[in-house]
């Protein structure tokens, strides 16, 4: 491994990092806002469609926030929190992944093409995949290739955003050969 500093590459997270899950941590509350911006750093373009089936599962997309945020504080078991997401939300392992990153960073690492690909698991016909037992091992695997193959000294959140940036940097550098 070089010295370089993948992290620097990869985009700004650090108001979800830094405020929304420390104070979900502290309260067990998220703001819509804050689950909305959540989802735009995840995938900008897929925010309004998650709004969309949020609402339409909760009545509105400010009670889904709510009801999100206390079926995930109550539960105390990781397994248990992605499968909430998936099953019950709706999301994709990608997403769902996103979301629990940010509430529970020290557990949970974001489920990402750029990390699969440079930790060589295959993201493919896991990312749309419903939650399963099968699901679960693969995502535990896939969290503890990214422990593995990333500086040892840096924590979880910061392993995938070194994974991530050093892919970036990659396909930048590749893109200037051109």
């Amino acid at each position: 491994m070089d010295d370089t500093d993948y992290r620097k590459f990869y985009g700004h997270e650090k108001y979800l990092i830094d405020e929304v899950g420390p104070r979900f941590r502290e309260t067990g509350k998220l703001k819509p806002a804050d689950f909305y911006t959540l989802l735009i750093w995840k995938a900008e373009r897929a925010k309004n469609l998650h709004k969309k089936r949020l609402t339409e599962l909760a009545g509105s997309y400010e009670k889904a926030v709510h009801k999100i945020a206390s079926e995930l504080r109550k539960i105390t078991n990781d397994k248990d929190r992605l499968e909430i997401l998936m099953r019950n939300w709706r999301f994709s392992l990608p997403t769902a992944s996103a979301i629990l990153t940010v509430l529970y960073p020290s557990v949970f690492t974001v489920y990402d093409w750029r990390v699969c690909d440079e930790v060589g698991i295959d993201y493919e016909p896991w990312c749309s995949r419903s939650f399963s037992d099968a699901l679960w091992s693969h995502y535990e695997s896939f969290k503890q290739a990214v422990i593995d193959q990333s500086p040892a000294h840096l924590s979880l959140r910061d392993k995938d955003r070194f994974l991530i940036g050093r892919s970036t940097r990659k396909s930048i550098e590749q893109d200037c050969k051109s």
